[in-house]
């Protein structure tokens, strides 16, 4: 039987709708949709890029809680309202990402919240060894 174990970002967000930041399911993580709210002072910038950044902290911290990180996600999506947010947001993404190469997506959707310019979810795996 494999383990399954939620772990919790500290958004209000989890409790109202009822979700996880992410659930580590055996040797799989799968981070919930995340966007740029620093869920500390549950404050989010109006720049696309800080939220990208801020997004990628949120994540990070998810995956290190569940034993791996940047190095070990195989899928990323990136959702966006606007289509030309997206270009201006990938220096901070190749940073994460561009020697890892995860298989990648990116949507235009609209977003729960007006001041949400983007939202990136990961799938990861927990490495058996380094």
């Amino acid at each position: 039987m494999t383990e399954r174990r939620a772990i919790l970002g500290g958004s209000p967000f989890e409790e109202q709708i009822g979700y996880a930041r992410a659930v580590v399911d055996g040797d799989r993580v799968h981070v919930s949709g995340t966007t740029g709210f620093d869920y500390a002072t549950m404050t989010i910038s109006d720049d696309v890029v800080e939220q990208a950044e801020q997004c990628l902290r949120n994540v990070e911290d998810a995956l290190a809680r569940a034993g791996c990180g940047f190095r070990d996600v195989v899928r990323v999506r990136y959702l966006l309202p606007e289509r030309e947010d997206f270009e201006p947001c990938w220096p901070v993404l190749r940073r994460c990402f561009g020697e890892v190469r995860p298989a990648a997506t990116m949507m235009v959707c609209g977003l729960a919240d007006p001041r949400m310019r983007i939202e990136i979810e990961v799938c990861a795996r927990v490495p058996q060894t380094r």
